[in-house]
């Protein structure tokens, strides 16, 4: 059976995006699915960049790899290559709305859709101009929303 593929978003792709793509993907291999997790940003400003220090330190902290994840910006052919496209906040769904073929709409979704507290809390707050706990704050919100969606239909099939 095919990868699913899912593609996680925010502005650059430096921040939000890397911490959900390297949670998702420790999340995936603990549980022996078969998905693959790339992320980019809807800008293209920190293209080929790695991510924060201050993201790798906290994901680090929790035991998350960071070492192979570099910015990169979302380009047309995502929207029919990935499965699921989870946006970080309302302002990246919209753009990500805006530049999306019709036809491949229906895989965009806000990232906190699979957070238990959604929609009460519905996005990662950019951390990147605040400080420590703002990227502890982010990763808390990844990692619970993570453990819902790796049981999600959406990455089950079920």
């Amino acid at each position: 059976m095919r990868a699913k593929k899912v593609l996680v978003v925010c502005l650059g792709n430096i921040c939000r995006s890397p911490t959900a793509q390297a949670v998702l993907r420790h999340k995936a291999q603990l549980h022996s699915l078969n998905i693959e997790i790339d992320s980019a940003g809807t800008s293209a400003s920190h293209r080929g960049e790695r991510p924060d220090s201050r993201s790798i330190k906290a994901g680090s902290a929790r035991g998350y790899n960071f070492s192979d994840i570099y910015s990169r910006p979302v380009f047309e052919q995502d929207f029919a290559d990935f499965d699921l496209i989870l946006a970080m906040d309302n302002d990246n769904l919209a753009e990500l709305n805006r530049r999306c073929p019709a036809e491949h709409s229906h895989k965009i979704k806000l990232f906190l859709a699979f957070h238990p507290e959604f929609p009460a809390i519905s996005e990662v707050p950019d951390p990147y101009y605040s400080g420590s706990k703002g990227f502890e704050l982010v990763l808390d919100l990844i990692e619970h929303a993570c453990d819902k969606l790796i049981i999600a239909p959406e990455l089950t099939g079920a």
